[in-house]
């Protein structure tokens, strides 16, 4: 049988070394979307060279203004479209990190909470008589922060689907505008 004073020192070193693989998880799973970024940076930044070295002859070899604008009207659409995917790629990035941030901290809040609970049981049983209310607002506190916690959660969820929804919306958006643009510009 442990004492109060044990008890609570366990759990508090059980709770520190439980934050701290939280925060190596979460710090792997940064670096791990910062690695992505950057590997679709580099991507982006060497295609665009090559596109642009690929348009830069195309309109020097333009024999007369007509050609010239046909060639900036052909390259409208692609270019809105790969701006409107790279947008997109981010998203999806970021979306990711979101999901994989949310799971690891609500693994560790349901991990926490339950080894809290486990504490509050024990120490119950070794309290003194009459301290029966204390234990009970103890516990009542506690199911009051996993309830605020669930709030949150399914609060942060909705504004994640709410953003991905309204960039979907500005994508078709800004998309249909410029189809209608390069269509206008190959005809003249």
């Amino acid at each position: 049988m442990f004492t109060i004073p044990e008890q609570l020192s366990a759990a508090s070193k059980a709770n520190i070394e439980s934050q701290l693989a939280l925060m190596t998880t979460l710090s792997n799973k940064a670096f791990e979307s910062v690695e992505k970024m950057i590997d679709l940076n580099l991507n982006v930044a060497k295609t665009s060279l090559d596109e642009s070295t690929s348009a830069a002859k195309q309109f020097l070899a333009a024999k007369d203004a007509q050609e010239w604008l046909a060639l900036a009207a052909a390259h409208v659409q692609p270019n809105a479209e790969k701006a409107l995917s790279y947008g997109r790629h981010l998203a999806t990035i970021a979306s990711g990190v979101q999901a994989e941030f949310s799971k690891a901290a609500e693994t560790q809040l349901a991990e926490t909470s339950r080894k809290v609970l486990e504490l509050v049981e024990e120490v119950s049983k070794n309290a003194p008589a009459g301290s029966e209310n204390a234990v009970a607002m103890m516990k009542s506190a506690i199911g009051n922060a996993n309830a605020s916690y669930e709030q949150l959660t399914k609060t942060t969820k909705q504004a994640v689907e709410a953003l991905e929804a309204n960039l979907n919306t500005a994508v078709s958006q800004f998309t249909q505008p410029a189809t209608k643009a390069s269509a206008r510009a190959a005809k003249k």
